[in-house]
């Protein structure tokens, strides 16, 4: 993990800020992702900002709020559940706006991962402006590459905000060039090819994708994402990345809640959080 340097600031926007904020203390930065409206629109507004934490116990550094969608081809299992939950109770593409807000309120930043669709739906300018109302910090497009995406580009140039763009360990140097060159904020890297999910074992093809970029991008901030479960993985990826994503980790407690009959309880959500909020300060 290392330190945003003066040209990363220059490039971070307000997530980048968090990142490189979390950096300085001479760690990664944690990102944690919860879907709007899982258990319930409501619900799902506690629980995102029950990732942000206390002052007594840190959590998440910067949130990453999901829209769900009906064909989420790059989550896995728990997310996807999750999501088809959602979107079965009625959960509407504008409600995440009303999720911003909450995070921002707690005083962390927050970001969109949303898949393009429904940006494009809604109207991609309206969406950045609504976003920025809200005071959202930008999105992640993880089926959104830069080569199609001058829409979005000018929107966000327009309204001030962050583009989080995807690489993985099978993206060609020239595809990493142009995708980073893409983003503000700082580059999404998934560890492993295919869906989300959490693993037992931080994927080896990780560090070398890390390298990668450094190399080819070092004014850029990385996040790696895509199967982080505890503390002690969290640990390993905060050693060598600059932020450390986490999402199906914070929503199976939530969903072991809801099978148990007490879909707000977020006594273990909270847990998951200290421990993973835990193992970024031990990196």
């Amino acid at each position: 993990m290392t330190a945003g340097s003066s040209p990363a600031a220059a490039r971070a926007g307000i997530s980048g800020q968090a990142i490189s904020a979390a950096n300085a203390e001479g760690r990664a930065a944690l990102i944690g992702y919860l879907p709007v409206g899982y258990p319930s629109v409501a619900g799902s507004l506690d629980a995102l900002v029950a990732l942000c934490g206390t002052p007594e116990a840190p959590g998440v550094d910067l949130v990453e709020i999901g829209l769900p969608y009906s064909d989420p081809v790059m989550d896995g299992p728990v997310i996807q559940r999750a999501g088809t939950r959602a979107l079965a109770r009625g959960v509407h593409t504008r409600d995440v706006f009303a999720a911003v807000e909450a995070v921002r309120a707690t005083g962390t930043p927050a970001v969109v991962m949303t898949y393009w669709n429904l940006v494009d739906r809604y109207g991609v300018d309206a969406f950045a402006r609504d976003l920025a109302r809200a005071g959202g910090a930008g999105l992640i497009t993880p089926d959104l590459i830069p080569d199609e995406a001058a829409e979005w580009l000018a929107a966000s140039d327009t309204y001030g905000l962050d583009r989080v763009f995807l690489v993985s360990p099978s993206s060609s140097d020239e595809r990493l060039v142009s995708t980073t060159a893409a983003c503000r904020g700082w580059v999404y890297a998934t560890s492993v090819m295919g869906v989300t999910g959490t693993r037992s074992q931080a994927p080896s093809a990780a560090p070398r994708l890390v390298e990668r970029l450094r190399a080819l991008s070092p004014d850029l901030l990385v996040g790696v994402g895509l199967g982080v479960s505890g503390g002690d993985q969290a640990a390993d990826v905060g050693r060598y990345a600059d932020a450390v994503i986490v999402g199906s980790a914070f929503l199976k407690p939530m969903l072991a809640a809801e099978e148990a009959g007490d879909p707000g309880d977020l006594t273990g959500l909270r847990a998951v959080v200290a421990d993973l909020a835990a193992g970024v300060r031990r990196a």
